[in-house]
Parts: structure tokens; sequence; C-alpha cells
């Protein structure tokens, strides 16, 4: 096999709550992950030698009017991660990645990280270097908090900085649809959790996190949204004041539950099903006043 298309899918944060600074400087978490139906596409073309990653210097997003740019191919994640999968195995080649992003940049979806966790499954297919899922874990918890999470796949519990995964049974009947909303503006996590301070949110009662694991596996999204948790969100709120209205404004216009996701700058609104989200989508763009992409989907 000499190339390989794959998919990297986004992912949201049902709940987050932060447990405290570690000595290393990293923040303890406790986090409910779950992949959605919006993809970065992956080819991974076999070399001789050498690792880059190519795609287009500035990508547009439908329904916003101005470009995202990518950082250069040696700093991304996805270069990052065939490296260290090289340094790991050996391998003698190389690989030429073709990225095509669909998830948008800086926006809590763990685009990078999405793309970083195919980078390091695809390759360990396509370099036939033979490492175990867990193997592939410990390798991803170099690279990102989100990255052992999204090797792994499906719905879970991430703790720690992200090395600790307890998967949680999603109901297979009931498929859980979201309504995307992002603005168009890149986040810094780097930026957020410095500013975040214990004090401004106020811990998660005892039976949020309990109220989305058995949402999630009975198949009920307003169980789900009731227990909707994110110890970021109002730092982020702070600095970003048009994130909090917009998250009014889709509570106002029908959604079961909205939340940011990770450190933003994307929130997301729970909802019945695809129609509800399209109705929830038309109404909230006759409301706000301000470029959005958004994009219906569903749990994978």
């Amino acid at each position: 096999m000499q190339r390989m298309e794959i998919q990297a899918p986004a992912k949201i944060n049902l709940f987050l709550d932060i447990l405290g600074k570690r000595p290393d400087g990293y923040h303890n978490i406790k986090s409910i992950v779950l992949p959605v139906s919006v993809y970065d596409r992956i080819v991974l073309e076999n070399r001789p030698d050498g690792i880059e990653t190519v795609t287009p210097c500035d990508i547009q997003l439908p329904g916003i009017p101005w470009t995202m740019t990518l950082c250069r191919s040696e700093d991304n994640l996805a270069t990052r991660a065939a490296r260290l999968l090289k340094e790991a195995t050996g391998h003698p080649g190389g690989v030429r990645i073709i990225l095509e992003k669909s998830i948008p940049i800086g926006a809590g979806l763990g685009g990078g990280s999405s793309d970083a966790a195919a980078v390091l499954k695809g390759l360990n297919t396509l370099w036939k270097t033979g490492l175990s899922q867990d193997r592939l874990i410990s390798l991803g918890t170099r690279l990102g908090c989100d990255i052992p999470a999204l090797i792994h796949g499906g719905s879970l519990c991430m703790e720690g900085v992200g090395e600790q995964l307890t998967p949680i049974r999603r109901h297979a009947q009931n498929p859980l649809w979201l309504l995307l909303v992002y603005p168009g503006l890149a986040v810094s996590t780097t930026d957020i959790y410095a500013r975040y301070k214990t004090g401004l949110t106020s811990p998660p009662p005892a039976d949020k996190f309990h109220q989305v694991v058995s949402g999630l596996e009975q198949g009920v999204p307003a169980q789900v949204a009731a227990g909707l948790y994110n110890a970021l969100q109002a730092t982020v709120f702070q600095k970003y004041p048009l994130l909090e209205l917009i998250k009014n404004k889709l509570a106002a216009a029908g959604a079961l539950g909205v939340q940011l996701t990770g450190s933003g700058s994307t929130l997301y609104a729970l909802v019945q099903d695809a129609d509800h989200g399209h109705a929830l989508d038309g109404r909230l763009r006759k409301s706000i006043e301000c470029p959005a992409w958004t994009c219906v989907v569903q749990a994978i």
C-alpha cells in the first residue's frame, strides 16, 4: 500500500471540569468527549524519505467572509505526529500528508488533535509498524490532551491530562444531534487556561456528570442537556462577550441545551433531530448580526 485516505472527525466536550494545576504546569481535567460528523480529509502518500504536510495556506469556511491560516508545515500537529511515529518505530521511509481542512481552527473542536490522531493511526497501518492502540495512545499524550481520546474513538470520559480513558456506551437507536456555531474567532487555549481562575466558575453539582453519562446511555437528549458543564466557559465569555450573546440567542430560539466546547470559540446546541437543528440555524441567523459558520452534525 502506497497511499491511504482517512477522515479526522471534530469533537465536542459535553462536560469539562478543571481539577487543579499540576507541578508540570498542566491542568488535571475530567471531560466527556464526543466525536461528531464534520471531518478533515487526510491523504497519506509514502515517499522514500522526508515528512511534509501540504495544505492550502488560506482556508475559507462557508458563512465566514475571511480566511483561516494554518501554521507552518513543520509546526503542524499532523507533521509532528508523523515524526513522532517515525522516531518511536525507526521506520526508514517518509510521508507526504495532504490535509484538507473542514474543521475550523482555534474553535475548540479538536481539529488539529484529530488530524494528529488520524495520522498516527493511518501511518501505523501504511508503514506496517504494528503498534497497539495503547501504544499509539501513549504516543498521543506527548502531543496533546485530546489526542488519546481521538485515537481511541467513540464517546468517553477523559481524565488526568487525557491519558485516562473510560468508554461510554451510547444508545444505538437514538442518535444525538447538534448544531455547531463558530463565529470566526480563533481562541488560544493557552491564553484561556492562563486566565482561568477557580473562583470564576462554581464547581458543578455532583449529579451533572452522571446526568450526561446516563443521557448518552439511554439516548435522551434532554437529560444530556441538563448535565452540560464547562468550567472554562465563564473565562471565555469574559474575554469574548459575543459568544455569550450567541449562547443566549440559541437558548431563546429553542435549543434543548447550549454549551461552549473546550476553550471555544464554537458553541453547540443540542437538538431533537436534524430538522430541529436546521430550523434552529435559520432562527439564529435572523437574530444575530455577525458572520458564523454553522453545521448540523450527529454524534459518531
